[in-house]
């Protein structure tokens, strides 16, 4: 299975975002692919492939961290492009956390995976949630402009989640995710 942990964001603050970006994403843009609102979430650790059998004790060890964490509260605002703004593949938009709580949950889930003998992309953590996909590297900087302006209503963070990617299954072959296993933040 694929996957990845994440913390996805409650579906009043979903809708929000999506009544902003709508105008945006009915811009036609061939280079552009839109992310679906209900694949919008905060990767905080990719895990790739990993076997069915390593999933449980990843599963226990996920829970355990996130059984110590506190809810925190979180704010979907502004925007910003990987791998830069000149030369980006992916726009975002950016997540205010003023605690740095999503940065020590990043490091618990993929400290709590390598413990489960799952390899984690370790590429630099940076919050954020993949608004769309392009299909060419494009200088975004009108689209990082526009999104720049967006502040979405603050959550409380309650839970994380394992989920499983399955590539080219959904609707014009993007990728279709469901949810593996869920736990509460009980710290």
């Amino acid at each position: 299975m694929r996957l990845f942990v994440a913390v996805v964001p409650p579906i009043e603050v979903v809708e929000d975002l999506s009544e902003f970006a709508e105008p945006r994403r009915e811009y036609p843009d061939e280079d552009i692919r839109w992310a679906a609102d209900e694949h919008w979430h905060i990767t905080l650790a990719f895990l790739g492939d990993v076997p069915d059998w390593k999933t449980d004790e990843l599963g226990e060890r996920l829970e355990t961290a996130a059984k110590r964490q506190k809810p925190f509260e979180l704010q979907l605002t502004g925007a910003g492009a990987f791998p830069g703004v000149p030369d980006a593949r992916v726009l975002y938009a950016g997540v205010r956390d003023d605690t740095e709580s999503l940065k020590h949950l990043a490091m618990t889930t993929r400290s709590a995976a390598s413990r489960s003998g799952v390899e984690v992309d370790g590429r630099k953590f940076t919050p954020h949630v993949t608004l769309a996909r392009l299909r060419r590297q494009l200088d975004v900087t009108r689209w990082v402009r526009v999104f720049d302006t967006y502040a979405g209503p603050v959550w409380t963070a309650e839970s994380v989640q394992l989920i499983e990617s399955r590539l080219g299954e959904g609707p014009g072959h993007s990728a279709a995710y469901a949810t593996v296993g869920e736990w509460d933040f009980l710290g």
